[in-house]
Formats: C-alpha cells, structure tokens, sequence
C-alpha cells in the first residue's frame, strides 16, 4: 500500500511540473491578460454579432432574428445535456435500480422526460421557420 501511495505521490508530482506553465507577474492587473486572449475574445464576440445579423437579416425582423438564434443555441446545447441526462438516468436505471425498483422507475421517467425535452428542442427552430417564413411571407 505504502509503495502505491508513493508511486502515485511521484507521478502526480511529475505531472504538476510538467504542467506548470510560465508565470507571469505583473504589478498591473490588467497586464495580466495577454494581447492573444484578448483578440479571441474580440473574434468569438464578432462572429456571434454576425451570426446574429445573419438571423435577422434572414428572418426580416429583429426580433424575429433574435428569437431564431436563442433557438439555433438551444439546438446546439441542448444535444450535450441530453447525452449527459440520458447517461445518468441509464445508471439509476440500469445499474442503482437492480436493487431498487423505485430507483428503477425514477431512473425510467427521467429518461422519458429527458428524452422528450431533447425532442422539443430540436424540433421548435424547425417549427418556428417554418411559421414564420411560411405563413409571414
């Protein structure tokens, strides 16, 4: 055990050195942040102000276009949550619920539910282009 617990105390002493990275002090806190982060930042801002104008412009209404890309983002995130909340409601499911038939069938609903709202998600941007482009004009 002694030899386990070392073996593991040197390589996660290896692994902190080797992920050290530069150290940069600054008497200014604003110094901190270099020049490259802060272009990513300006470059992930004015793509989604274009992404944005792109809806908008394509839905002929402001708010229409802000509505159609809260929806495009529920679209994109909502695939993540729901293999997330798949995964966790298979084990209550499937592995806690074995022995538990209560966690069984909680485990079973959630999946449904979860299930459910990923299908309302991806089918709402859908279902809002074709309402708005097909019966606005």
């Amino acid at each position: 055990m002694k030899k386990i617990i070392a073996c593991f105390g040197i390589i996660m002493s290896l692994l902190s050195i080797a992920c050290i990275g530069t150290v940069l002090a600054a008497n200014n806190t604003q110094e901190i942040i270099l020049n490259e982060t802060k272009s990513e930042l300006v470059n992930i801002k004015n793509k989604e102000v274009k992404s944005l104008a792109d809806f908008q412009n394509s839905y002929g209404s402001p708010t229409y276009g802000l509505v159609a890309y809260i929806l495009n983002k529920v679209r994109v995130y909502s695939i993540p949550l729901a293999i997330l909340g798949i995964a966790i409601s298979a084990i209550n499911q499937y592995i806690v619920g074995v022995r538990h038939m209560e966690t069984y069938y909680k485990g079973f609903n959630t999946m449904i539910a979860i299930v459910t709202c990923f299908v309302i998600c991806q089918i709402l941007p859908l279902v809002f282009a074709i309402i708005v482009k097909g019966w606005r004009g």
